[in-house]
Order: structure tokens, then C-alpha cells, then sequence
């Protein structure tokens, strides 16, 4: 029956109506992304060798690369927007200043993250750290944020595999809501709140996808996309920096299960944005937060069927059709083993 559901993260509600899952769909359907892609595209800005859009040379790269990204949406000065008007509390602006970078995966055009080796998306995971803490380590930064945008159907603007790191000086409203609300939580119970909430999941087994010495991955019990998933260290810590060795290859192995997992769901390059929501940057330890890796898929019913978040979601508030636990059941159907190499 239709529901709603609570998210203690952000203070928020989605609207659950698992009756919907059987209407009739006649509306956009999408096109499969190409799947000939060349390990290497001469046309392509991030390839190694290849001139981007600016005039740059990528250098001959062997594994993951960074660089400032060539259209930033942050720049490190930023001047005053001039739009507001003093003493109006509608009208007000403010420059904000911030550093952004590209992270290529690797040098392989036709690759993506579930289909790279362990070894490889460890380096991924070894660059956002050093990433993190460079960035950091500008007085100004206050917030990192680490993001994937993967596929045409997310707004990315090139296929090669890639990421990006944007560093600013204020908090982000969406890490902001977490802040607050598992700061309320730790000084309430002196406990993180993913800590507790890790631990019911884990006695209930109904959204859990799966299990590693360090990591877990769940659909939570909130989520808001069709097939929403979230990777939790077992540990409590505020930032990736904290983790050991031992925890930054399961990291690795987590991010690669969980893709090869949506790939195998309906053998395609499944599409999703995916960040790392993390303690600001600001000196303090943070005791109350709990990082943790979250991963946002559009698609509904099939590879070319997504959820738009259009109408009541725009007007109201976010609305699912299946279940979270109808979507960890059918994730952990999925194969272990990606579905091209078969």
C-alpha cells in the first residue's frame, strides 16, 4: 500500500506506491549507449595523448590522471557576483570560491569502472585521497565533494571513464543537511547514526546487497531512486583520508561489485551519479559523521525505461514505485561475473 518513508539524513520523506510498479509505460524510451567503444579515440578530450578543448596535452598517462578541470564551475579567485542589494533579504548573492578537477580512470576509452581490474579502481581510490587532502590543504576549502557522473542519460559529456572532485569554501546544501542531522544524532546517543542504522540492517538482511571485511553495500530503507544504493564502512570515520590499507582495497572491491551488479541487472553500461559524502574541511575532528559512498541510477523498469523526477516529485516530494527491498532482491540476483565476460 502506498507509504511514506522517513530519511533521517536529510529530514525528508519519499512517498513509496509499490501498486505502480504494473501501470503501462508509453512514454520516452531511451537509446542503448554504443557498446564498440575503441580502447582509444583520437577525438576524444581525455584520452592519453589527446589535445583537449582548450589546447592542452594530456601527457601519454599509463593508469588514473588528474587536472583542473578546463571549464570550472568553481575558480580559486572569484570576484564578488554584484547582484545583491544591501540590506534585502531577497536579493542576496555572495562569490564563492572553489577548485575543480577531472579524474580519469584510466587510459582505456572502452572502459568503466566495473569492468576494470581491482588493481586499477584502487588507484582510483588512492588519487581521490591524495586529491582530497591537496585540495584541503587550501586555506579557503571548507567542503570536497567527489562525484561520477557515468552515462549520456546523467548530463556526462564524454564516455571515457571519469570522474571529478570540486572543492569549495562553503558546505553544499545536501552534505549540510547531513551534518546537522547526524550531529542532533551524536550528541543524543554518542554514537554515529550510520553506526546504528548499519547495525539494524544488517539484523534485518532485507536490503543488504552485500557484505566485506570493511564495507557494506544496502539499498536504503529511504531510498529515493528505483535502484539507489549506498556503500558504508563498517568503521565509523569522518573522512576517506581515516582509512586504513586493508580498507581502501575493499573499498575498491565494493565500488567494482556494486557496478558489475547494476551492469548485470539489465546488461547494459548501467547509468548513475555517485559521490562520497564526507566531514567538511574545517580543522575539527567530527566524531558525529560516518562517511559513506552513495549511488543514484535513473533507470526504472529496463535499460531504456528511467524514473523522471518531474510533477509531484518537482511540486511535493520524492516518489519510488518499487520497493527498496523489491530493488536489493533483484541486485543480488545479478551475476558476480560482469555480464560481457561472458
Amino acid at each position: 500500500m502506498p507509504h511514506r518513508r522517513y530519511n533521517p539524513l536529510t529530514d525528508s520523506w519519499v512517498l513509496v506506491s509499490p501498486h505502480r510498479a504494473a501501470r503501462p509505460w508509453q512514454g520516452q524510451v531511451e537509446k542503448l549507449p554504443s557498446d564498440n567503444r575503441p580502447k582509444h579515440d583520437p577525438d576524444c578530450y581525455l584520452c592519453a595523448g589527446n589535445t583537449r578543448a582548450n589546447g592542452a596535452q594530456n601527457p601519454d598517462y599509463p593508469d588514473v590522471f588528474v587536472f583542473d578541470n578546463d571549464f570550472a564551475a568553481l575558480l580559486p579567485a572569484a570576484e564578488s557576483a554584484g547582484e545583491g542589494v544591501a540590506g534585502s533579504p531577497f536579493f542576496r548573492s555572495r562569490a564563492e570560491r572553489g577548485l575543480a578537477r577531472v579524474v580519469c580512470f584510466s587510459p582505456r576509452h572502452d572502459l568503466t569502472i566495473p569492468e576494470m581490474e581491482l588493481s586499477a579502481i584502487r588507484k582510483v581510490v588512492d588519487l581521490w585521497i591524495s586529491e582530497y587532502q591537496t585540495l584541503g590543504a587550501h586555506a579557503f576549502i571548507r567542503y570536497v565533494q567527489i562525484f561520477e557522473n557515468k552515462g549520456a542519460i546523467m548530463g556526462c559529456s564524454n564516455p571515457h571513464p571519469h570522474g571529478q572532485i570540486w572543492a569549495q569554501e562553503n558546505i553544499p546544501d545536501e552534505p549540510l543537511k547531513k551534518q546537522k542531522a547526524q550531529l542532533r544524532y551524536w550528541k543524543k546517543h554518542a554514537r554515529t547514526m550510520l553506526s546504528d542504522y548499519l547495525q539494524q540492517e544488517l539484523t534485518l538482511q532485507n536490503r543488504v546487497l552485500f557484505e566485506l571485511d570493511h564495507f557494506v553495500a544496502v539499498v536504503p530503507f529511504w531510498a529515493v531512486w528505483p535502484f539507489e544504493a549506498m556503500i558504508l564502512p563498517r568503521r565509523a570515520m569522518a573522512r576517506i583520508t581515516e582509512m586504513t590499507e586493508s580498507e581502501k582495497s575493499d573499498l575498491a572491491e565494493a565500488y567494482r561489485r556494486l557496478t558489475v551488479m547494476y551492469d548485470n541487472l539489465f546488461e547494459t553500461s548501467f547509468p548513475y551519479s555517485a559521490g562520497i559524502h564526507q566531514a567538511p574541511i574545517d580543522g575539527k575532528p567530527h566524531p558525529e559523521w560516518h562517511w559513506h559512498f552513495v549511488f543514484y541510477p535513473p533507470l526504472l523498469r529496463s535499460a531504456t525505461v528511467k524514473k523522471f523526477m518531474v510533477g509531484y516529485e518537482m511540486l511535493a516530494n520524492p516518489q519510488r514505485d518499487i520497493t527498496p527491498e523489491i530493488a536489493a532482491e533483484w541486485l543480488i540476483k545479478a551475476d558476480r561475473k560482469h555480464y560481457k565476460q561472458y
